[in-house]
């Protein structure tokens, strides 16, 4: 609207004002004109009456005459004054308008939000609006002193000067964006047109420039495209910036052979355990201390995001692109790589680096980084592909245990090919029901019963039976086992409770069942549970819940108010594989513990290791020292069933029993079990293995 009124004002006030200013002055020349040819005729008129040869006559006819030509000079002097009164009149009218375009002019002008600037011919500035000195900060005199080129960016200058000129030549001017100079040094973004000034002919006189200040308008824009590719919370590139800083690498390796790169794809181990107990507050802060201190690790000329690393850094390539793709997760490309094995200790420095404890609001907190690294050499490979690469490296180093660092290679990537394909054939199996719940028997050592089975899953494809270790750590990563414990559960509990039914015994038999890490974190597990054995009408107190001791020792505060809201459900409560874990006995004081489980691979070296055999006494002694009940896990001989007997443990299970089977062979040994009790075979002769 500004820019509107002002370029009207500019074109009624400014080239219609000088064409009026002419019409006026010509108006009065002409009035001089007149005014000097009816006084010369005047003049002549009345000298020509003394001219020699006139004389009056008596004649009354030439006295009449005589009266009529005075009496025309007088009417012609009459005349001349109405016509002069009524020119007058016109200028004076004329003079008021132009006056008023004037005073119009000079508030909008003075008012405008935008700088409004009158040049000649040459470029010399006429007029300059008072949003000069609110904008730039320049007073008059000083722009009068200068001239716009001194004061526009060397960068635009030219482009300036050039859409000038062809408004001149063209009388057509562009809009057109360009940067010139605050009088405190900064710059300012300017949105700029041009209108030609005409003179009478048609020729270009001067023009009017209209200046709008757009430099909020450019820092909002340069802030949202630095938004679109920079992570928001540790301002490094993200995933789309690193994609198309990587495919620039990889379009400079194809046409040079000899132009080397490298991917790492950096992971923080166990992050989750962190956000879940700091929260996620101090888990954003963690993470902006890990990604100032991978900044600092960096070596060589950085081009993004980060500040340059001092001269006294060995250099490991050309550029470096460091990047926080999401999560806990950190990229990094390394271009124009001299040497592969550089990579390598730019990943262990990364390591040592991060190894170093953050300090977090007073509270220490150390934590390691699995890498994988993937390096150029494939020419037909994107940039997608090469960071897969990276990232599939990573999950083997992460498989292989904390804070390690793996390199790339083919038959990683048909491993998670194979891995891509185990987990799209577990969502269908879920879809088609094909997981099975299969038990092993828990026996009494004292007598020799079945007292209870752990349900196991075991999934049941056309082509044959896939074992857990084929497809429960995969089921885990992925969430799938979510569903299928839930349906484990459910099924085990009307299974169980239909054999309660038929095989009474006292204490009813019990069911145990294991909780995965997945299902420990999430916090409707107790409810989940508790649904599960309301609808089945299961007795809580017939429910044995497996908790690894990893998982329980993980994160004891989060722990004791799990296991706190699952023992309020009535189940009973296993720490299972008991031994292999970091904790103690006295940390089980804690925790409403029932059962421990001790580890198979202690039992199967208890009749031959004197060692192993003093341990697993040990745990058995502290355990009753806690009043807690032992379970024997992988018990396969009769001299190991001895020894424990001799130790005092309650339960085991094992192959010598019975390996898992389906509920029909199980339903097979419970009968089995039924009949011997009812003959007089000594209990020690009870054998129901399958």
């Amino acid at each position: 609207m500004t820019e509107a009124l002002g370029k009207q004002s500019l074109h009624e006030g400014s080239k219609p004002r000088s064409l009026r200013m002419r019409q006026v002055e010509g108006r009065e020349w002409w009035l001089w004109g007149c005014a000097v040819v009816v006084t010369l005729a005047l003049t002549f008129g009345i000298l020509s009456l003394t001219f020699p040869g006139f004389h009056f006559s008596a004649n009354s006819t030439y006295s009449l005459n005589l009266k009529e030509w005075v009496r025309g000079l007088a009417a012609l002097v009459l005349l001349f004054d109405l016509y002069t009164v009524y020119q007058q009149r016109e200028l004076q009218r004329m003079r008021r308008r132009l006056a008023e375009r004037e005073h119009l002019f000079e508030l909008i002008t003075e008012n405008a939000a935008d700088m409004i600037a009158v040049t000649d011919r040459n470029g010399k500035r006429i007029y300059n609006s008072p949003a000069y000195q609110k904008i730039l900060g320049y007073d008059p005199e000083e722009l009068e002193a200068t001239s716009s080129p001194d004061q526009i960016h060397p960068d635009d200058c030219a482009r300036v000067l050039e859409a000038a000129e062809k408004a001149r030549n063209t009388g057509r001017g562009e809009r057109l964006e360009y940067r010139i100079r605050h009088k405190d040094g900064s710059w300012r973004f300017l949105e700029s047109t041009a209108s030609v000034i005409r003179g009478p002919e048609g020729e270009s006189e001067g023009l009017v420039i209209v200046n709008r200040d757009i430099t909020q308008r450019k820092r909002a824009e340069e802030k949202l495209d630095h938004l679109s590719f920079h992570d928001g919370l540790t301002n490094l590139p993200n995933r789309a910036l690193f994609l198309d800083r990587l495919q620039r690498a990889i379009t400079l390796s194809r046409r040079h052979t000899d132009f080397r790169f490298a991917v790492l794809f950096i992971d923080i181990d166990e992050f989750k355990v962190f956000n879940d107990s700091l929260g996620h507050a101090a888990g954003d802060a963690l993470l902006i201390q890990v990604a100032q201190r991978l900044s600092a690790s960096l070596r060589g000329t950085d081009t993004i995001s980060r500040p340059r690393i001092g001269d006294t850094a060995e250099p490991v390539g050309g550029e470096s692109t460091l990047a926080r793709p999401g999560g806990d997760e950190f990229t990094l490309l390394i271009e124009e790589l001299q040497n592969p094995s550089d990579t390598i200790r730019v990943a262990e420095r990364i390591q040592q680096r991060l190894a170093i404890p953050f300090d977090l609001n007073g509270q220490e907190i150390v934590l390691t980084a699995s890498v994988g690294i993937a390096f150029s050499g494939n020419p037909g490979a994107e940039a997608q592909d090469i960071l897969g690469e990276a990232e599939i490296a990573m999950y083997r180093a992460k498989s292989t245990g904390k804070g390690s660092c793996e390199v790339f290679d083919h038959a990683m990537h048909a491993g998670a090919i194979k891995r891509l394909q185990l987990e799209t054939d577990l969502r269908k199996a879920l879809e088609l029901n094909q997981f099975r719940v299969y038990y092993q028997p828990i026996v009494s050592l004292d007598n020799g019963q079945i007292v209870g089975f752990e349900a196991l899953s075991r999934w049941q494809r056309p082509e044959g039976l896939v074992m857990p270790g084929d497809f429960i750590a995969v089921a885990d990563e992925t969430g799938i086992i979510l569903p299928i414990n839930r349906q484990l559960l459910y099924d085990a509990c009307r299974q169980v409770r239909l054999w309660q039914a038929i095989f009474p015994s006292d204490p009813p038999l019990t069911i145990n069942l294991n909780v995965t890490p997945k299902q420990f974190a999430q916090p409707e597990l107790a409810d989940q549970i508790g649904g599960t054995l309301r609808e089945t009408g299961f007795d809580p107190g017939c429910v044995n819940l497996e908790i690894t001791e990893t998982i329980a020792m993980g994160d004891a505060e989060r722990s004791a108010i799990v296991l706190a809201e699952l023992k309020a459900l009535g189940v009973r409560l296993d720490i299972d594989d008991f031994g292999t874990g970091y904790s103690s006995l006295s940390r089980l004081q804690r925790f409403p513990v029932d059962t421990l489980k001790i580890d198979r691979s202690f039992i199967s070296r208890i009749d031959t290791d004197p060692a192993t055999h003093e341990i697993v006494r040990v745990i058995v002694m502290l355990a009753h020292g806690l009043r807690l009940k032992v379970v024997a896990e992988g018990v396969e001989t009769q001299a190991q069933v001895d020894l424990l007997k001799s130790m005092g443990c309650e339960l085991a299970q094992g192959y010598l029993y019975s390996k898992p089977v389906p509920a029909e062979a199980t339903e097979l040994l419970l009968k089995e079990q039924l009949t011997r009790n009812s003959t007089t075979l000594p209990r020690e002769a009870l054998s129901f293995r399958i």
